[in-house]
């Protein structure tokens, strides 16, 4: 009896698959299977640039310069990159990008200031192709009833990255309290290597499907109209409120992604364990992440009754609540000197350091979620313009912030966050509130999607 209902449930448990699993939402799994491997590679160098760059004898140049030549290209050439996928489509953009960031990675091999500021540009460029094609490519592939599942799927497998990137940091660096030229070499290849294989799941990604099951060859706009597009976006009134919204975002992604992990890792109360810190921050951070990802993905239907406007509220104060226990538990000279010598106003505790790591990513997953949610039912005919104002905003926002990141005290960091967390949730929750009085789409369009937890429930 018990063997004849465990095949029952694995036979609904298959037709459940098999209706979700569609070409489109295949195309979405692949994408996110792409992502995942080429930044399980760049992610982690990101988080352990400033350290890896700290540990090589003589060397001048700063990693946290090298990410903000990343974002600021990134941001300068965001504006041609619709008119390029107009040209060669988002699959060819994407494995472009891949490529770059493989070559960022696979620099560090030789390390020189000059070639790492240079290959930081070109990585910036190839930024810009590869999120932006992805944009693209999410759009085409999902429809108003599917973009938040589809999202937040894809949104969850990329950011798995932090967390397998991030515990083979934490092996590799197990018990050093310096990272020497052989463990540094080791971590590079395996990195490298792995930025490869995700450039392969790009060269054979397939075409895009429309909602009506056609292959999707039709470009949007030509060249100049898609840059004209992207112009125009910016003089409407959504648009400049959730430019807003974008700026705290980029903000965010830099503290997370690169100052937090590095603030960690010169806490001298931590002694040998502050340097596996910094991959233990990337690797809750990317937990996190996924976390959010699946939860507001997976359980769209569910979420979506609460509203987006709801939704990225609760971010925010995750967000709040996370930046002030990392202003109680880190010193505030951890982003200006190599060793910290003022003390925290709470002895620093790794629970809390690596808590506030998970926060951190669970609630950038609600903003990213939630500004990718707005963005395609809001701009589905314009969504590579539209994305590319969104990476334009957010990277001009993480050049910045990477500039000062060495510079300016921890708190001086931590209330310029506050601040544009407030006026980011105050803008996003305005432009959500307008979509709705005029009927645009909004989070109701997402009550329409049968998650596969609610298919489950139902066939049981």
């Amino acid at each position: 009896m018990r063997s004849r209902l465990c095949l029952l449930r694995c036979l609904r448990l298959l037709r459940i698959f098999n209706m979700d699993l569609d070409k489109r939402f295949v195309n979405v799994l692949l994408l996110g299977l792409g992502f995942m491997f080429v930044f399980t590679a760049f992610q982690t160098m990101g988080n352990i640039e400033k350290t890896i760059l700290d540990s090589i004898p003589g060397f001048t140049g700063n990693g946290f310069w090298s990410l903000a030549i990343i974002y600021g290209v990134f941001a300068i050439t965001n504006w041609a990159t619709p008119s390029i996928i107009s040209l060669i489509g988002p699959r060819m953009a994407m494995v472009i990008g891949a490529v770059t960031y493989a070559t960022f990675i696979a620099s560090f091999f030789f390390p020189s200031a000059w070639l790492l500021y240079l290959v930081s540009g070109i990585v910036g460029f190839g930024a810009a192709l590869i999120w932006t094609g992805q944009g693209n490519y999410l759009t085409i592939n999902a429809d108003a009833s599917t973009l938040a599942r589809d999202s937040g799927v894809f949104w969850a497998l990329m950011q798995s990255s932090m967390f397998l990137g991030n515990t083979f940091v934490y092996i590799a660096f197990q018990g050093k309290e310096s990272i020497d030229s052989d463990t540094r070499t080791f971590v590079l290849i395996v990195l490298t290597a792995v930025s490869i294989v995700g450039i392969v799941f790009f060269a054979f990604l397939p075409p895009p499907i429309s909602v009506d099951g056609e292959l999707a060859n039709k470009r949007e706009a030509g060249p100049l109209a898609a840059f004209i597009n992207s112009i125009s976006l910016l003089s409407t009134q959504d648009m400049l409120l959730l430019c807003l919204t974008f700026f705290y975002s980029g903000l965010e992604l830099s503290f997370y992604s690169g100052v937090y992990g590095t603030c960690l890792g010169k806490i001298k109360h931590f002694g040998d364990a502050a340097k596996q810190l910094v991959g233990m921050n990337g690797i809750f951070v990317g937990f996190g992440e996924v976390l959010g990802g699946l939860f507001f993905g997976i359980m769209g239907k569910k979420t979506a009754r609460w509203g987006r406007d709801a939704i990225v509220i609760a971010g925010f104060i995750i967000h709040i609540l996370s930046f002030f226990l990392i202003f109680l538990n880190v010193p505030n000279d951890a982003t200006i000197s190599k060793d910290t010598t003022i003390e925290s106003y709470i002895t620093p505790n790794k629970f809390i350091a690596i808590l506030c790591s998970f926060l951190l990513g669970f609630g950038d997953s609600i903003f990213s979620t939630q500004i990718y949610s707005i963005l395609g039912s809001m701009y589905s005919e314009d969504s590579a313009p539209a994305f590319a104002v969104f990476k334009f905003m957010q990277s001009i926002a993480a050049a910045i912030s990477f500039f000062y990141s060495d510079t300016f005290y921890l708190t001086v960091q931590l209330s310029l966050l506050v601040i544009f967390a407030t006026i980011g949730t105050a803008s996003f929750c305005i432009v959500e509130y307008t979509a709705k009085k005029r009927g645009d789409p909004s989070p109701s369009h997402v009550s329409q999607t049968t998650s596969l937890s609610d298919k489950i429930s139902t066939e049981s």
